[in-house]
């Protein structure tokens, strides 16, 4: 890949950023590890290649980016097939003549996968489509050799090397430098994006700021109503409709219900809550547990607001709508274990 790409001059400077799971945007222990391999060949075989930290000094000088996906897929190619294997895609996209110069595909079993998000998405308490995260995608998977790069991809790269400082703060316990980072991106053109109010909502929390906690998720929630869809991790006790028994993560649950309650109201929204079960079990079941996890999340949200009877129905889809869909039950597929706020007509 490195070899064959297509770009001039004796030496190249080659940033990358970060690759990402395509189904959730998350960074994981593979995506990491697929990294460091990944530099640790440019700078044995490929010389003229020179890697630097993906900074804004770094981007001015115009580099290569690389860019990389792992998708979970069937290996049969059956659409709703169990995800049993990944694709893996990088790309190489040159600032210099604004194109894609490289690109490479190839598979991985998923036991050899360790999908396990690192600690700043493990924390994130949900998750919305983001055009930062669609346009990345874009860039890896909807281009071939010799395309324009996005510009929509262009324009958030100092923004993105800035929050994926505030990232690295936040997983190295600098609270409080994530918070500067997160901030100073949110100026950048491109920066007003949905990993820098996760951010913000992340490093508050750890460094005890009540308000700012709240204000934050507030945040989060009115941007997922905007996009008419709100994905909470909300985690429970396997084959139950009880939250699960460990403190540290459901101590927040009903500030996140109260915060959702407030603002769709606020919104004059009507919600559609959706319970969503991982690709583990039978069909029935998993249909009938997830129609309960929603119905027992509205009881929640109707407690502090009852006038919202009229405004909210709960309803279960299994794992018919899975996003991960490897069925692993941990923290890699947290996503399909979803309560979905959907915004619907009234």
């Amino acid at each position: 890949m490195f070899g064959k790409a297509a770009v001039s001059g004796d030496k190249v400077n080659l940033v990358i950023d970060p690759l990402i799971d395509a189904a959730s945007g998350a960074q994981s222990v593979a995506t990491r590890s697929m990294q460091a391999t990944l530099m640790e060949m440019v700078r044995a075989h490929y010389p003229r290649f020179t890697v630097l930290p993906f900074d804004s000094e770094a981007l001015a000088s115009k580099p290569v980016v690389l860019v990389g996906t792992f998708t979970a897929v069937n290996n049969q190619g059956v659409a709703d097939g169990p995800r049993d294997a990944y694709r893996i895609c990088l790309t190489l996209a040159d600032l210099k003549s604004n194109s894609v110069v490289s690109k490479g595909v190839s598979r991985a079993r998923v036991e050899g996968v360790d999908a396990t998000p690192t600690p700043y998405y493990r924390d994130a308490p949900l998750w919305a489509k983001d055009q930062a995260t669609d346009s990345y995608i874009k860039v890896c998977q909807g281009t071939k050799l010799g395309d324009p790069i996005d510009p929509g991809y262009v324009e958030k790269l100092t923004a993105n090397a800035l929050i994926n400082d505030g990232i690295l703060a936040y997983e190295t316990q600098h609270f409080r430098e994530a918070l500067a980072f997160y901030r100073a991106a949110r100026k950048l053109p491109g920066g007003e994006q949905h990993r820098v109010r996760i951010g913000t909502y992340l490093a508050a929390s750890k460094l005890g700021r009540r308000e700012d906690m709240v204000d934050a998720f507030g945040d989060l929630v009115d941007y997922g109503l905007a996009t008419d869809r709100l994905m909470v991790k909300l985690l429970f006790k396997p084959g139950t409709t009880q939250f699960i028994d460990d403190r540290q993560i459901t101590d927040p649950y009903p500030m996140w219900l109260s915060q959702i309650a407030t603002h769709s109201r606020q919104k004059g929204a009507c919600l559609e809550i959706v319970g969503h079960t991982s690709h583990t079990g039978m069909p029935q079941v998993n249909e009938r547990l997830s129609t309960l996890r929603a119905q027992f999340v509205m009881d929640l949200l109707l407690t502090g607001a009852p006038d919202n009877r009229g405004r909210m129905i709960a309803t279960g889809r299994g794992f018919k709508e899975n996003l991960v869909g490897t069925g692993k039950d941990d923290a890699s597929d947290a996503l399909d274990r979803r309560v979905e706020f959907k915004v619907i007509g009234c």
